[in-house]
């Protein structure tokens, strides 16, 4: 099909659901398509805007189930193993709070943010102008708060690649090898931001890269893909890798914020949050992953 369009078979790889799931959808009702000559076809950008749209929608309804939840907040954003071992982390140490997390993307979690359907945003979105993070977007996507920025960490990105595949990656320029598939990330996203830079920035064009449209949401998702032999190659965190024993070449030292009003600031699970993460036990446990910084973890860099 076109680059516009999309039958039942690509929306399912699309959406990584099972194409009996996509026929449920268009029965349903869920789901923008049209028939054409007895066939399905879904059109691209209605797709990415029901993706959007059913993203925001579930974030709605969990707002309204935490604002009777008491002690908890929601987050949206960029999403990190790290990340995931401090929330748990905390909510071990302070049984009494809660920090639910929708893994968003960067800018969704910053646009959520702003909205007030979300309390927090995770994110690391970096500015080429600048070379700043976050800070510079913060006008952009969330002109109607007046957010601080606390860091968390910071982590090493680069890419993965299975360790059979590793002798014919070669870095920015293999990715234009047919041959190699990538597995991205969803658009929005800290690492698509990332990547769509430095392609642009090389002459690199994204409809020659085979995969460029395979889209997962989180770090874990691109290391499963290699594993499970889906893709050869993908741009995730150095954790990913060392857990999933897969080859890393590095890229960036990047920063993990998170973003917030002064006024949640001081909410007791923001506070219990920041207390783990400074902890010497959190940090002493993360130390054995490797390639995580927290020089910076809990300190406010804006505000």
């Amino acid at each position: 099909m076109s680059e516009e369009l999309m039958n039942t078979k690509e929306v399912a790889n699309y959406l990584d659901i099972h194409e009996k799931q996509v026929y449920l959808l268009i029965k349903a009702g869920k789901i923008p398509c049209t028939r054409v000559t007895g066939k399905w076809i879904f059109p691209v950008k209605l797709i990415d805007e029901w993706i959007e749209s059913s993203a925001h929608d579930g974030l709605q309804q969990a707002r309204k189930r935490i604002n009777q939840m008491e002690g908890a907040l929601l987050a949206s954003g960029s999403n990190d193993p790290v990340l995931d071992m401090l929330l748990t982390a905390m909510k071990k140490d302070h049984p009494a709070f809660n920090i639910f997390t929708a893994n968003t993307g960067s800018v969704e979690g910053l646009t959520s943010l702003n909205s007030g359907l979300t309390d927090i945003a995770f994110s690391h979105l970096y500015d080429p102008e600048s070379g700043d993070y976050n800070t510079p977007y913060l006008n952009q996507y969330c002109p109607d708060h007046s957010p601080v920025v606390v860091n968390l960490f910071y982590r090493q990105i680069g890419f993965l690649t299975v360790k059979s595949a590793s002798c014919v990656f070669k870095g920015w320029e293999s990715l234009a090898d047919e041959k190699l598939r990538l597995v991205n990330r969803q658009k929005g996203s800290g690492i698509r931001v990332l990547l769509d830079h430095e392609l642009a920035g090389r002459g690199i064009e994204a409809q020659r890269i085979t995969g460029y449209e395979n889209e997962v949401y989180t770090h874990f998702e691109v290391g499963l893909s290699l594993v499970s032999g889906e893709a050869d190659v993908g741009i995730a965190s150095a954790a990913v890798a060392k857990i999933l024993d897969l080859d890393f070449q590095p890229l960036v030292l990047e920063r993990f914020d998170m973003i917030l009003d002064k006024n949640t600031f001081f909410q007791p699970p923001v506070q219990a949050f920041i207390e783990t993460l400074q902890s010497d036990t959190f940090k002493t446990r993360v130390g054995k992953i490797g390639n995580y910084n927290f020089r910076d973890a809990g300190r406010i860099l804006y505000s």
